[in-house]
């Protein structure tokens, strides 16, 4: 497992766990980040992450991707 930060660009992966507040988890799964899903980061622009979450692209600070354990 590892935080999202560190996954390559164009290579899917499988959201194992998500980190934060609930208030935090929340906004996540309203934007469609669930346990089990798929996710794969885009790009990479000064720090922040652009993803591919349900057929959506994202843009998320490094913070929010650090959380994010694939």
């Amino acid at each position: 497992m590892m935080p999202l930060i560190y996954a390559e660009a164009g290579q899917t992966q499988i959201i194992k766990r998500i980190g934060g507040s609930p208030e935090l988890k929340k906004h996540m799964e309203d934007l469609g980040f669930h346990i089990g899903g798929e996710i794969s980061v885009v790009n990479t622009l000064g720090g922040n992450l652009i993803v591919n979450v349900k057929e959506s692209r994202i843009a998320i600070s490094r913070e929010m991707a650090q959380r994010i354990m694939v």
